[in-house]
């Protein structure tokens, strides 16, 4: 850390606090710092929008001496806006220093938020394994981009104790902690109840419900029958319709949602 001159934090659009490491905001301490909301085409534009402005006024309150702290929304359909824009923007917060022309950046974020897309991204062309559970990236890497500014790429790291349950929720809900250690159903719940109360039109076109269920139990049910989740006797498979409603959300089925507003 203490060799760059910009931080890239690239954190989950739909649930910007609960995906912004704590941890990381000490380690760079005073270092100018890009906070990029990843998968914002999965998010609720307006939400979104709100997080900005957010981010906008914390930045305008920062104190003296404070490096700058600036927020983007990008997605992986316009890569080369995407480019245009990171670039514009530390060329702006960050000075380089020992001689270069241009910055040294550090790529840093959780498991699982659009780290890997967004090196391949900056880079044009396959740098970073992608996919769709956290902990893909193994080890540290260097890439030379084309503007010459050098990219620090790291694995996913999370803070040692989620200290927030409903943050904990959120980010297993939206694929951060590795599937093994869910308890599928009760992750599920949490998301049915959150999406009942603030996308209920959302529900109701994607599940087909000319009737919205009156509570997330009853909305996982409703989706097992509709989707066949059943086991013999014609029981719901609460964990199968889980499946089925969790990988709805994480890839955008539903529609775009976001998980917490500022």
């Amino acid at each position: 850390m203490p060799a760059q001159d910009v931080v890239l934090e690239v954190l989950d659009a739909r649930m910007p606090r609960a995906s912004e490491n704590p941890v990381v905001s000490e380690l760079r301490g005073r270092k100018p710092c890009v906070k990029v909301l990843s998968k914002s085409d999965l998010a609720d534009p307006d939400v979104t929008r709100l997080w900005l402005e957010h981010f906008e006024a914390l930045d305008a309150a920062r104190a003296e001496g404070s490096g700058r702290v600036v927020a983007i929304a990008v997605t992986t359909e316009r890569a080369a806006e995407t480019r245009k824009r990171i670039a514009e923007v530390c060329g702006a917060i960050a000075t380089p220093t020992r001689g270069r022309k241009t910055a040294r950046a550090m790529i840093v974020g959780i498991p699982n938020v659009g780290k890997s897309t967004l090196v391949n991204t900056l880079a044009k062309r396959k740098i970073a394994n992608v996919g769709d559970e956290p902990a893909v990236t193994k080890s540290e890497q260097v890439v030379l981009l084309e503007n010459g500014m050098t990219l620090s790429d790291n694995p996913g790291i999370m803070w040692p104790k989620i200290e927030d349950p409903s943050g904990g929720l959120r980010l297993a809900f939206g694929g951060a902690i590795p599937d093994a250690a869910l308890d599928y159903e009760s992750v599920a719940l949490f998301g049915a109840g959150l999406l009942l109360e603030r996308y209920p039109a959302l529900l109701a076109k994607r599940y087909k419900l000319t009737t919205l269920p009156a509570d997330a139990d009853a909305l996982l049910d409703e989706i097992g029958r509709r989707r066949g989740c059943l086991r013999s006797g014609g029981k719901i498979d609460r964990h199968k319709a889980a499946d089925v409603f969790i990988h709805d959300f994480r890839t955008g089925a539903i529609g775009r949602i976001s998980l917490e507003r500022p």
